[in-house]
């Protein structure tokens, strides 16, 4: 293979860092334009659910299959063909005039995503595969994607207060085409070996547990985590998971090793990153019902102040890389898991009208944290995968972000509206008509204008005391679930993630003035049927046996520039 210059992968790692920008950009840009849809498209508050929740769960069930995909039959084809078809589909959405068309383009956005997320890390993991390089480009791809997502509030109010909710999505389309352009231009060609073999069963039983668990946590809100249908969309989805483990045990090219899972480098760095995520959306989801009802401040006004969150994600993950290389992983990741519990708990202290400067340094410390968890994960994850395996592997990453942040959404939002209806059915409200009340104990808006309307400070009182007791409910729940996560990764993470060994060089004669080709012979990971070639593994570190080797030797993964 020809090596790449340093200015070509600086090209590179931009085009793939602007490809992630602008899918994560789309999973909250749309959330302020939810209020306009409502109004032009007659959507209901249902509509306005899956309109949001239709991308993150196209996403987050088709990674892993796009991932495979990708490794099988190349990733620059896999990531040309998803930029292409998130353009398309992003004008579309401009264009649609009903909500059920609205939410099938959502659910076809998503699947485009899908085959460009993992892409973007798997060509990182290639085109960067010394250990030290690679560290610092996930640290700059963290950051740009922890940007995305805290970006898109911002950049729709600021649409909103311009130009129509059609804008949100026209937005997407010159970002998304540059990306399209730059990765014709510079990204190299990357595939598995061409001996390995699709597994449709394991990409079919995948796609399938991670649907439905998805849409089984989208519905529970709804449904009623209790209710029969909740019960046995989990039941499915733990049924579809074993099926899937079976599947790919007992075969001999399956689509994910999954003795990586016995590796805590590989196993408790994904469980960091969907804590971290769980984290982030359910945040999001929260500070912007709070800043809009609570505080009263626009759609720009609230982006604008959530600012703080993106820069300090985008700090948090240039930096987490930096001191994972010297103090180690496991205390990096662990310090930002405690970071985010405890700007979590810090919220749930506050008043309804805690000045912003507060607030900023609680969001500081919330940006901070994620990033420092998620970075050194992701890198950590990636180290334990030869570059021919790297799209599943960060597909994986991939699919427990999304996870995780439908998690964060659905269970803090449910803690949040459960005690909210309960404490506003004992208020003031209760001696309104049944119709008011109901009304006001489901929409957060319609309570605030049934208090507006009568013209009943008590009423508006019941409402704000009603939200902050909700609100700081579902922040404890939050703090929680991040230490108990820091607690978990302290005890499971290794203290380092090895550098990989040299790759062995194979002797010659003396005199020999060319270098000997290595018989690629095969080695079998413990307690595994699959096996890959020596060349794509390298020896485990001393006192570290059965650990797979961070990256490939050269000519393990298939490349060809362009």
């Amino acid at each position: 293979m020809t090596a790449l210059s340093p200015h070509r992968r600086l090209l590179v790692l931009a085009t793939v860092c602007l490809a992630a920008f602008a899918i994560n950009l789309d999973t909250t840009i749309v959330n302020v334009a939810l209020p306009d849809l409502s109004r032009q498209l007659n959507a209901t508050t249902r509509d306005l659910q899956w309109v949001v929740d239709g991308y993150n769960l196209a996403f987050a069930a088709l990674v892993l299959t796009a991932g495979s995909l990708g490794d099988r039959f190349g990733r620059r084809p896999a990531l040309l063909f998803g930029l292409g078809g998130f353009a398309a589909t992003s004008a579309l959405g401009s264009a649609v005039g009903s909500p059920g068309a609205l939410v099938a383009v959502r659910f076809a956005m998503g699947a485009c995503a899908a085959a460009i997320f993992p892409t973007t890390l798997s060509v990182i993991s290639n085109t960067f595969p010394e250990r030290r390089s690679r560290a610092k480009a996930i640290g700059v791809w963290g950051a740009v994607t922890g940007l995305g997502v805290a970006v898109g509030p911002v950049a729709g109010g600021l649409l909103l207060a311009h130009f129509g909710w059609p804008s949100v999505f026209l937005a997407l389309v010159p970002v998304t085409l540059i990306a399209l352009v730059a990765a014709w231009a510079w990204v190299p060609e990357s595939s598995s070996p061409a001996s390995a073999r699709l597994d449709l069963p394991g990409l079919v039983s995948s796609s399938a547990a991670v649907g439905v668990l998805v849409y089984t946590i989208i519905e529970a809100p709804h449904r009623g985590w209790g209710a029969p249908a909740t019960v046995a969309g989990f039941a499915a989805a733990v049924a579809l998971t074993t099926a899937f483990v079976l599947v790919e045990r007992g075969r001999a090219h399956p689509m994910i090793d999954l003795t990586l899972f016995r590796t805590p480098a590989f196993s408790a760095a994904s469980g960091s990153v969907t804590l971290a995520f769980f984290a982030l959306f359910g945040f999001i989801f929260l500070v912007t019902q709070y800043f809009q009802f609570i505080r009263g401040y626009g759609a720009l006004s609230t982006g604008v102040r959530i600012l703080p969150v993106a820069l300090t994600i985008a700090l948090g993950s240039l930096g987490g890389v930096a001191l994972a290389t010297r103090i180690g992983t496991r205390a990096v990741v662990t310090a930002g898991l405690v970071l985010l519990g405890t700007s979590f708990a810090w919220i749930a202290t506050s008043s309804a009208f805690t000045p912003y400067p507060q607030v900023v340094c609680q969001m500081v410390l919330l940006g901070l944290g994620l990033g420092l968890t998620t970075a050194p994960a992701t890198e950590s994850i990636l180290s334990v995968l030869p570059p021919a395996k790297a799209g599943v592997g960060s597909a994986v990453n991939d699919a427990t972000r999304e996870a995780g942040g439908t998690l964060g959404v659905a269970v803090l939002g449910s803690v949040f509206t459960s005690l909210y209806a309960a404490r506003l059915a004992t208020s003031s409200f209760a001696g309104l008509p049944p119709r008011t009340t109901d009304a006001a104990e489901g929409s957060v808006a319609s309570a605030l204008g049934t208090a507006t309307t009568l013209g009943r400070g008590d009423l508006l009182a019941a409402v704000q005391t009603s939200f902050m007791d909700a609100f700081h409910l579902a922040c404890l729940v939050g703090a929680g679930v991040c230490l108990l996560g820091a607690v978990g990764a302290r005890l499971a993470l290794p203290a380092r993630v090895p550098a990989p060994a040299p790759a062995p060089v194979a002797a010659r004669p003396a005199g020999d003035t060319h270098p000997a080709a290595p018989l690629p012979a095969r080695t079998t990971a413990p307690g595994s049927a699959r096996s890959w070639p020596a060349s794509a593994r390298t020896a485990p570190p001393e006192g570290d046996p059965g650990r797979a080797a961070p990256h490939a030797a050269p000519g393990a993964d298939r490349r060809t520039v362009r």
